[in-house]
């Protein structure tokens, strides 16, 4: 269940990090809202993972899921840069990511 909770939590560290964009500088109600119900939210479901997986690893699956999942919706929202260093990178953290979870006592 602790790592269905980390995924949980990893989605919503996507939406606030998403939801800043659109808050401009927190100077737009409801993206604000939004972003700071979803910081809660991501944060409450870290917090719950982290009793039983070790917190290195939930901090990096946290982060790494998180950050590709920006990275990946930036570039189908924003039109960020889709060059091939930056896919590369990302696949890296994915390859970081999944050996966490493989070799994790949990």
């Amino acid at each position: 269940m602790a790592w269905i909770y980390l995924m949980v939590a990893a989605v919503f560290e996507m939406g606030w990090a998403i939801g800043l964009k659109y808050t401009n500088g927190f100077s737009r109600m409801w993206p604000s809202v939004f972003t700071v119900l979803a910081m809660i939210v991501s944060f409450q479901f870290l917090a719950m993972a982290m009793k039983t997986i070790p917190v290195g690893t939930a901090y990096a699956v946290w982060t790494g899921t998180g950050a590709v999942g920006v990275a990946i919706l930036g570039m189908m929202l924003f039109g960020d840069p889709r060059d091939l260093t930056r896919i590369a990178s990302m696949t890296m953290i994915v390859l970081g990511v999944i050996g966490l979870k493989v070799f994790s006592a949990q």
